[in-house]
């Protein structure tokens, strides 16, 4: 259910002249003349404008010519989330009439949000305000065309969505004015899904890579600055590493394969985190992460994988899957773990396709009306189960244990004890998949009587066990007999040996067999797999990191 709309005097509100002055501190009066563009959509300057008189106008550019998204009078000031980021803007800044205005550039501007809590506040929550406005109505640089019927239109509906880039969803299977569209770009159906980037180019099915590149998510990142800190990994534990280590003073870069949030950001809503007595989803928690690290100067490469840690020499080095590398005085890995596979043939036919890792509206859109299975009996399931139960017909939870309780939290087990549409299958487990296109059957089985059943279930959830994302360290560091980082007192006199420890005091609690590297949250051997732990292992590292940059 959708929460109250923001007021307008918090999207767009007016600054008293005194904030003004304030702001000209940090910038330029500028006099512009009618007409004047101040910023054109795809601009990455991140440039700031303040009205002190007159009056500015954001428009956009479509298919039926300009549109007028918001005004901006005496007091008023532009910009949205992409002003701390310096990613491209999504419209274009210009004048209505002569005016003066107070320009700041990206710098000063982090600057004033870092040292000035009262504009810093007015400011922040206008920008993050803005760019759910964005979202609601679907104003991007991204119009994307697919169907609900494809892996691929998932996929980037959840790359686009996890990342709050605001985007167009045009649905082959509904839009009669489709075909129009896709003709003008010379696009098939068996391109799609198809992206239509800065309204210009045209991606067919792109890789999550391919569309941050078109989107220009990543170019105000310079790779060629050695780092204090990199963080591995943007769940988290890696967004509270980057919000720390930037609030005081560290130069942070965070290197995420997907989006943030990790596994977490795939939770529809957590209530058993600190401070969040109605809950909040795991989007907006990372949401509100990311922001906060931006507020701070920590900037994000997104979609881009570590591929392999070069850590046999100083700097160390983090190669990257697209042949790129960035290099670091310090790492913290925070890759986290990912759901394990279910061991059947053909399940990566159906992934994208019927099975699904994640609970999130964009799956939740998917299986309306219908029945899922929820596989898992851990807190993530339970979440998924409840937050299922309010669109799908009925939920059917399969664990392969005798129930929840040694698994999951005591709230949700009563939540879904008392929903008439949720049924608890202990030691139970699916056996087989089958459908021609798209998932269409399931065969589960009960343990103890060996019996089976088919259903014609569409959808199936798979949030069971944790594989660590550590496959690409190459035998740098020590990892116990599940893959996971070994760390502090879990490293044996041997495992240090056999890594050739240089240094005369041992480990860090956090710290790994090679000096200055450190693992948190779900990566790491031991951690206790909630959100909270990984919050404070993230923070907890940035004081080792103080420590090791000392030596």
């Amino acid at each position: 259910m959708a929460g109250p709309a923001p007021r307008t005097d918090h999207v767009f509100p007016t600054l008293t002249p005194l904030q003004l002055t304030r702001l000209a501190a940090q910038g330029r009066l500028r006099d512009v003349r009618a007409g004047e563009v101040l910023r054109s959509a795809g601009d990455t300057s991140g440039s700031f404008f303040a009205v002190v008189g007159g009056s500015l106008e954001i428009v956009r550019g479509g298919p039926a010519g300009e549109e007028r998204v918001a005004a901006h009078g005496e007091g008023s000031f532009t910009g949205e989330v992409n002003s701390l980021s310096g990613r491209p803007a999504f419209v274009t800044v210009r004048a209505v009439e002569d005016s003066r205005v107070i320009e700041i550039d990206r710098a000063h501007l982090l600057s004033l949000v870092q040292t000035d809590a009262e504009l810093s506040e007015i400011l922040l929550r206008a920008f993050i305000l803005r760019r759910v406005q964005l979202i609601a109505r679907g104003i991007g640089d991204v119009v994307l065309i697919g169907s609900n019927h494809s892996a691929g239109t998932l996929r980037l509906k959840e790359f686009l969505t996890r990342n709050g880039h605001p985007y167009a969803y045009v649905d082959l299977d509904r839009d009669d004015g489709v075909q129009e569209l896709l003709d003008r770009f010379h696009v098939g159906v068996g391109d799609v899904p198809v992206t239509i980037c800065r309204g210009s180019l045209v991606l067919r099915n792109p890789s999550n890579q391919e569309l941050a590149d078109c989107l220009g998510l990543n170019e105000t990142v310079d790779r060629t600055v050695v780092r204090d800190v990199v963080v591995i990994g943007a769940g988290p534990a890696g967004l509270a590493a980057a919000v720390y280590a930037a609030s005081e003073g560290l130069d942070v870069l965070v290197l995420e394969a997907s989006a943030p949030g990790g596994q977490a950001g795939t939770s529809s809503r957590i209530e058993n985190y600190l401070g969040f007595p109605t809950g909040i989803s795991g989007q907006d928690l990372a949401a509100r992460a990311y922001n906060q690290a931006q507020k701070f100067g920590a900037q994000l490469l997104i979609a881009r994988r570590a591929r392999r840690l070069v850590c046999d020499r100083e700097p160390y080095q983090v190669e990257t899957d697209d042949g790129g590398c960035v290099r670091a005085r310090s790492i913290i890995l925070a890759t986290g773990a990912e759901y394990r596979r279910l061991g059947l043939a053909n399940l990566a036919r159906f992934e994208g396709m019927g099975v699904y890792y994640g609970a999130t509206f964009v799956e939740s859109q998917l299986c309306r009306g219908d029945e899922v299975i929820v596989v898992g009996g851990a807190n993530s399931a339970g979440q998924a189960a409840v937050f299922l139960s309010r669109a799908a017909r009925h939920v059917h939870v399969l664990v392969r244990g005798e129930g929840l309780a040694d698994t999951m939290s005591r709230y949700l087990i009563r939540r879904i004890e008392q929903s008439a549409n949720i049924t608890l299958r202990a030691r139970t487990e699916i056996v087989a998949l089958d459908g021609a296109e798209h998932l269409e059957r399931v065969t589960w089985r009960h343990a103890e009587s060996g019996a089976t059943e088919t259903r014609a279930i569409r959808h199936v959830f798979s949030m069971t066990g944790a594989v660590p994302g550590t496959s690409w360290l190459d035998g740098c560091l020590a990892l116990d007999d599940k893959g996971f980082v070994k760390t502090g007192p879990a490293l044996s006199a041997d495992d240090l040996g056999a890594a050739r420890w240089p240094l005369t005091r041992t480990p860090f609690l956090l710290e790994t067999s090679v000096p200055r590297v450190f693992a948190v949250g779900d990566v790491r051997g031991g951690n206790l797999k909630r959100v909270a732990p990984a919050v404070g292992e993230g923070s907890i590292s940035v004081a080792f990191v103080h420590q090791v940059l000392r030596e």
